[in-house]
């Protein structure tokens, strides 16, 4: 009968909520939270810049320059046909004036379609170029990886986070990572 007023749920609140608000404040009133506090300064954190490393390590730089050599034939005939596009078209609004409609008519889709060659071309260049970066740099980064777990492991560090918004210089390591994958 004294029940009746209250329905479960409330009681059930007022029955774990007390002993909740106990227990939080007994850890804060027995000093709970500077155990935490000092836990957390012995942990040795570090951060490591992939790009960076992708950027202006040894490995990177002659992944870079081995993939430039592999495509280097491709750019120049592309960027002849873009040459050899433009001098036509130049040509064209020379010769425009006097030639035939049906005349000028036929170069302009002879234009067109060089155009779209060309477009059509740049487009598998890139896609190739960029499948193939991505190959060279996918096994920088697990060379990389590698030598950031040695480092971890040779300097006892809990944690290494990559690309964090801002970062205190006191934990880069990325200049350690670099100097490992250099030697």
């Amino acid at each position: 009968m004294f029940l009746s007023g209250l329905n479960v749920s409330t009681m059930t609140r007022r029955a774990v909520r007390g002993p909740l608000v106990f227990a939080v404040a007994a850890v804060i009133g027995l000093g709970g939270l500077p155990v935490a506090s000092s836990y957390a300064q012995g942990t040795k954190i570090g951060f490591v810049s992939t790009e960076r490393i992708l950027r202006d390590s040894k490995p990177a730089k002659a992944a870079q320059a081995k993939i430039e050599a592999e495509f280097k034939k491709r750019n120049d005939d592309l960027q002849k046909l873009s040459d050899s596009l433009r001098a036509q078209a130049q040509k064209l609004d020379k010769d425009a004036p006097v030639l035939s409609e049906a005349d000028r008519i036929k170069r302009q889709r002879q234009l067109q379609d060089m155009d779209s060659e060309l477009q059509r071309k740049r487009r598998e260049f890139q896609e190739d170029f960029n499948r193939r970066r991505n190959e060279e740099f996918s096994a920088i980064v697990a060379k990389a990886d590698a030598a950031i777990k040695k480092i971890a492991e040779q300097q006892n560090y809990d944690l290494i986070i990559q690309d964090a918004v801002t970062v205190s210089p006191r934990v880069d390591i990325t200049d350690q990572v670099i100097k490992a994958l250099g030697s």
